[in-house]
C-alpha cells in the first residue's frame, strides 16, 4: 500500500477536526478526530503521533494502532484516543480505496442493506420539540432524540421533571420513537424520579442516566427501571467498556468512532458487546467522515441497533455557522434518509467523496468550538 508520507489535520466549521493520511505512491484516506470543545488538545496529540508514524507502512493498520497504544506508555483518555481515531479511520479509508471496495468488505462483508438512523430535536434546553419533530418526519426520520431536561441542580424540584414527560408524550403522539438523553446532567436523586415518571410512556432508551464514572450507581439504577439504558460516548476503549458489560448495567453501548480509537477499536467493542447481548448504537453528533465510518462498521456489525446523525443538530448552528453534515461531501445524496434508514455506503473506502478544496479553504483561520457553560442560580457550575 506504500509508506505514509504525510498526516495532515484540518480544523473546520462548525466544530470538527478532519485528518488526511497520504502515502508515497499517491494514495490517501480521510479520518475524523473531532473531540467537541478540545480541538487544540487533539491537534497537539496528533502532532506527536505524526512524528512517529510518517514512514510507517500504511497497510499495517493494527500494528500502527498497537504502537500508538502501547509504546507511548501512558494511554487511554478522550484526547489520546480521539487523535488515534482520525489516523485509524483514514488508514481504513486509504486501504479500501486502494482495493476499490467499501470498508465493510474488509470487515467481513455486510450483514444489512440499510442502516437505521435518528436525528436530534429540542436543543440543549429542550423546546419547540413538536414543531421540530414534524420537520424530522418530513426529512424521512422515524426516530429522534432529545435532551430529557435542561440543566438541573443536584437536588431539584420535582416540577422540573414534569415538562420532560409532556415533551415525550407530545413527540410520541406524532408516531416517532424517542430516545431521551439525560446527558449526565441529571444526578442520582433526580434521575431515579425521572426514569419512574417516564417509564409508562416507553422511551426507546435513556442515555447517560448518570455519569459514566459512577459505575456502581448505574448498576443499581439499572435494577430500578425497565427502560433500556444507553451510554458509552465517554468510554474511550474496550477496557473502559469492560466493567459495564461485566456488571450487566447497560443495554445499549454508544461508543463514538472518533473518540475510541477509530474503526479498529469500535469493532472490538462491538464484538465484546455481542457476547453480553448488548446492542451498539454509535454516538455521532459529529461530521460526515465520522458518520460514514460509523455506517461502514454498522453495515458489518450483527448487534448494531441505530445510528446517530448530526444533520441539523443545534451545535452546528452555533458561532453563526451555516455548515452542516453535507457541506464537505461531494455526493451528499448517499446520506439521504428514507423511512428511517440510510442505505449502506457502497462506494470505495468510506463511501463518501470528501471535498478537500472546501476543507482547506474553511480551515484557514478557523476558530475552535468551545463547550457550553451552565450555572445554577447561586453561580455554581452545572453539568451540561
Amino acid at each position: 500500500m506504500g509508506k505514509i508520507s504525510a498526516i495532515e489535520y484540518f480544523r473546520v466549521l462548525p466544530r470538527w477536526l478532519f485528518v488526511k493520511v497520504s502515502t508515497e505512491d499517491g494514495g490517501y484516506g480521510w479520518g475524523e478526530s473531532t473531540l467537541e470543545g478540545h480541538t487544540e488538545a487533539i491537534e497537539g496529540s496528533l502532532d506527536e503521533l505524526i512524528t512517529r508514524f510518517v514512514g510507517y507502512e500504511a497497510d499495517d493498520i493494527e500494528h500502527i494502532w498497537q504502537t500508538a497504544w502501547r509504546l507511548g506508555f501512558y494511554r487511554g483518555g478522550a484526547v489520546f484516543m480521539s487523535a488515534i481515531s482520525g489516523i485509524d479511520i483514514a488508514l481504513w479509508d486509504l486501504k479500501a480505496r486502494k482495493l476499490g471496495v467499501p470498508i465493510y468488505s474488509l470487515l467481513g462483508g455486510k450483514v444489512r442493506d440499510k442502516v437505521a438512523v435518528y436525528a436530534w430535536i429540542g436543543g440543549d434546553r429542550p423546546a419547540d420539540v413538536e414543531l421540530q419533530a414534524k420537520a424530522r418526519i418530513a426529512q424521512g426520520f422515524k426516530t429522534v432524540k432529545m435532551n430529557a431536561t435542561a440543566d438541573l441542580g443536584w437536588l431539584d424540584s420535582a416540577k422540573a421533571l414534569e415538562s420532560s414527560v409532556e415533551r415525550l408524550k407530545a413527540v410520541k403522539a406524532l408516531g416517532l420513537e424517542v430516545g431521551l438523553d439525560f446527558h449526565g446532567r441529571v444526578h442520582k436523586p433526580m434521575a431515579k424520579q425521572l426514569a419512574k415518571a417516564l417509564e409508562p410512556y416507553h422511551p426507546l432508551f435513556i442515555e447517560e442516566p448518570l455519569l459514566s464514572e459512577h459505575l456502581e450507581a448505574i448498576k443499581h439504577f439499572s435494577t430500578q427501571t425497565t427502560i433500556p439504558i444507553a451510554l458509552g460516548e465517554r468510554l474511550y476503549n474496550r477496557w473502559d467498556v469492560k466493567p459495564f458489560l461485566e456488571s450487566a448495567s447497560v443495554d445499549i453501548l454508544q461508543p463514538d468512532i472518533s473518540h475510541v480509537g477509530g474503526i479498529s477499536e469500535i469493532r472490538k467493542i462491538a464484538s465484546m458487546a455481542e457476547a453480553y447481548d448488548v446492542g451498539i448504537a454509535p454516538h455521532c453528533p459529529l461530521g460526515p467522515i465520522a458518520l460514514a465510518a460509523s455506517m461502514q462498521v454498522a453495515a458489518a456489525t450483527p448487534n448494531f441497533v441505530i445510528q446517530e446523525m448530526s444533520l441539523g443538530i443545534h451545535y452546528n448552528s452555533m458561532q453563526n455557522s451555516t455548515y452542516d453534515l453535507h457541506n464537505y461531501v461531494k455526493n451528499p445524496q448517499v446520506l439521504e434518509v428514507s423511512d428511517g434508514y440510510v442505505n449502506i455506503l457502497t462506494g470505495p473506502g468510506l463511501g463518501i467523496e470528501v471535498d478537500e478544496e472546501e476543507i482547506r479553504r474553511i480551515s484557514v483561520n478557523c476558530r475552535p468550538w468551545r463547550c457550553l457553560e451552565f450555572h445554577g442560580p447561586g453561580g455554581e457550575v452545572r453539568e451540561w
